[in-house]
């Protein structure tokens, strides 16, 4: 009776219902309706993607697990034995798992929100040197493969294709969130602006042509356009996080 009340909790049914949801998605996309590209855009950037990553956001109360490093570490070997065994979908969300693990684990090595705001101005820079630049650039056009390996698929309705989120975007999208949440920011509008920018990438991309856009700097403005005042504050007081 214990059991069958816990399940029935809300956040434990909208879990169920997410996870069944992306399960009948994933299995049946290529037989679903054909649509327009821009209703594809829309339906992939601002239905698909939340949908995916509210995952990470149920796993939050995971983040201060002592294993979640190495746990990530061992979905990441999982996805690469599930690709080779031709389980893409399976391999799609280990790599998730494992990406949102590692995300939780790097944060814990962050001692103050300081540490944070600093990542959010410098990484997409870096990011989008290696997209236009750098080495993904290079791995676009002439490793698709590595490409397919090094990132997550959102598979658009009644096509062969889909959109691609590279695994170190969902690293800072697990870092991000986890920081909301770990340094009393606003975790919940977090998760929202992140999904957002990561829509706000697809649509730039298909409106101007682009073979990709960098997704980092989307998700640190997402970040800062959350919780800048609360930033600001935190860091003019130069507060010490509680130890967990």
């Amino acid at each position: 009776m214990g059991r069958a009340s816990a399940l029935l909790k809300p956040r434990n049914a909208a879990l169920v219902a997410l996870v069944v949801w992306l399960a009948f998605y994933y299995r049946e996309s290529r037989s679903l309706w054909h649509a327009s590209t821009w209703w594809d855009v829309v339906f992939v950037g601002f239905v698909l993607m939340p949908s995916v990553l509210a995952l990470v956001y149920f796993a939050l109360p995971l983040r201060t697990w002592r294993g979640i490093g190495p746990v990530g570490a061992a979905l990441l070997v999982l996805a690469l034995v599930l690709r080779e065994a031709d389980l893409q979908t399976l391999s799609n969300f280990a790599k998730l798992g494992g990406m949102t693990g590692i995300g939780f684990w790097f944060l814990g090595y962050f001692e103050t929100i300081g540490w944070v705001v600093l990542v959010s101005l410098l990484v997409p820079w870096v990011d989008a040197y290696s997209v236009w630049r750098g080495p993904t650039s290079k791995i676009v056009a002439h490793h698709a493969g590595t490409f397919t390996l090094l990132s997550f698929a959102f598979p658009v309705p009644g096509e062969d294709y889909g959109a691609n989120l590279g695994l170190p975007d969902l690293l800072f999208f697990a870092v991000y969130l986890g920081a909301a949440d770990r340094f009393g920011l606003r975790p919940r509008l977090t998760w929202l602006c992140l999904v957002l920018s990561l829509g706000l990438t697809i649509v730039f991309t298909v409106a101007f042509d682009l073979n990709g856009l960098p997704a980092l700097p989307f998700l640190s403005f997402g970040f800062l356009l959350a919780n800048g005042d609360l930033l600001w504050r935190e860091l003019r007081r130069g507060r010490r996080p509680a130890l967990e």
